[in-house]
């Protein structure tokens, strides 16, 4: 298991930023990577609330972690501070013991010259993903948050 962590500066402010992170709509919209689609199957938006998506390939060659071509991870939000920070804890579902485990993702929002600089720290990714991949689909991830807040 290891960690990254990605920011970026996305010219918009901290509270429509937050209601992205928090939107089951504007989730399907930035927290997915080209070339798949996303579905929100559950989504409660609380301390303790839970939440389940899918992520499913659109080309006919991609392997999912979950099933042929789906990744799907369920988890709960463990900590909501408004316009500052949400800490998420999720899995894969997968019969792929070398892809479970539980991990922890804290997004946090800053003021900067310009905007927020968001920060996406992921702790305890499985080793069977390559770190590179991780990094690069959360720059993706925060590349879309940016074009869907900023007015």
């Amino acid at each position: 298991m290891y960690s990254t962590r990605a920011s970026r500066t996305i010219p918009a402010a901290r509270s429509a930023i937050y209601r992205a992170l928090l939107d089951p709509d504007a989730i399907a919209k930035w927290r997915v990577p080209t070339g798949m689609t996303s579905r929100v199957h559950e989504f409660e938006a609380r301390e303790g609330g839970s939440f389940r998506v899918s992520l499913i390939y659109t080309a006919p060659d991609g392997v999912g972690k979950s099933a042929e071509s789906t990744d799907t991870y369920h988890g709960r939000f463990l900590r909501l501070v408004p316009d500052e920070r949400v800490v998420e804890e999720m899995e894969f579902e997968t019969a792929d013991p070398a892809l479970r485990g539980t991990m922890t993702v804290t997004t946090t929002l800053a003021d900067t010259a310009g905007g927020t600089v968001v920060t996406i720290l992921h702790e305890g990714v499985p080793d069977a993903i390559a770190a590179a991949d991780n990094e690069a689909g959360t720059a993706e991830a925060l590349a879309n948050l940016a074009r869907l807040v900023t007015p």
